[in-house]
């Protein structure tokens, strides 16, 4: 079996990110432990995991460019504004086509 699916996603994480995942394992998927592990509310614990659930599903499932599935993870991260990596990526993609009509 090929880690390449697999090691894909999993070098998009920050050293944090994988932190969270390798708690969140060790306290068997429980959002509370793992709460408690970082002092903080269900709630805080369980918009970090989406954001990571994000994150991991854009660089598993995305065919997009690198430089596109960068901009969609500033926008994941909230660097910055969903509306921003719209424009931006739009642009790009705007660009790309003109430069392919050139050739």
């Amino acid at each position: 079996m090929s880690n390449k699916g697999t090691m894909s996603w999993l070098d998009s994480l920050d050293t944090e990110e994988i932190c969270f995942v390798k708690k969140f394992v060790l306290a068997s998927g429980s959002l509370k432990k793992l709460g408690a592990l970082y002092d903080v509310s269900y709630p805080t614990i369980r918009l970090r995991l989406d954001k990571l659930i994000q994150k991991i599903r854009l660089n598993d499932n995305s065919p997009d460019e690198p430089y596109i599935n960068f901009v969609k993870t500033l926008a994941i991260d909230d660097k910055i504004d969903a509306d921003v990596a719209k424009l931006l990526i739009e642009e790009y993609k705007k660009d790309k086509e003109a430069r392919k009509e050139e050739l």
